[in-house]
């Protein structure tokens, strides 16, 4: 087992499983949505967009690319990171639509998740042909 695979293990988080795994649940469903009306092939920015408008839709609240702020020993550094989404302050969503998910895409999301706090992350592919086997949810 990997580095990464041991860092993402279930523990559990400040909102009970039930309220957390809803909440991821309403988010893939909204996913889910936006990738049966456009399918796979476009730019990740516009799923980004169409998502948005889906939670928004659903009556969440969400951040869309909030800047990471990057400590280096001590120096805040600019390394112009910006997540794709936060939903209701908990679950950090990175959008991707490529070919397929690599070990790396789930490094960021776990990198992410560690940086900003959060402990529930969704790697959304979106150039899946079923979005739900684009789909890896993290938890910290």
């Amino acid at each position: 087992m990997g580095l990464l695979s041991q860092r993402a293990k279930s523990i559990t988080t400040e909102a009970p499983r039930a309220q957390r795994d809803s909440l991821t649940g309403q988010i893939i469903g909204a996913g889910i949505e936006v990738h049966r009306q456009l399918g796979p092939g476009l730019l990740e920015s516009a799923y980004r967009e169409c998502l948005c408008w889906e939670l928004n839709h659903r009556g969440l609240t969400i951040e869309r690319e909030m800047a990471l702020p990057l400590v280096y020993k001590g120096v805040h550094v600019d390394a112009g990171y910006r997540l794709d989404l936060i939903v209701e302050k908990r679950v950090l969503v990175e959008l991707k639509a490529v070919e397929r998910l690599a070990p790396v895409h789930t490094a960021q999301v776990l990198t992410y998740l560690k940086l900003t706090g959060l402990r529930v992350g969704l790697l959304m592919n979106f150039n899946a042909d079923v979005l739900r086997d684009g789909i890896v949810r993290l938890v910290l």
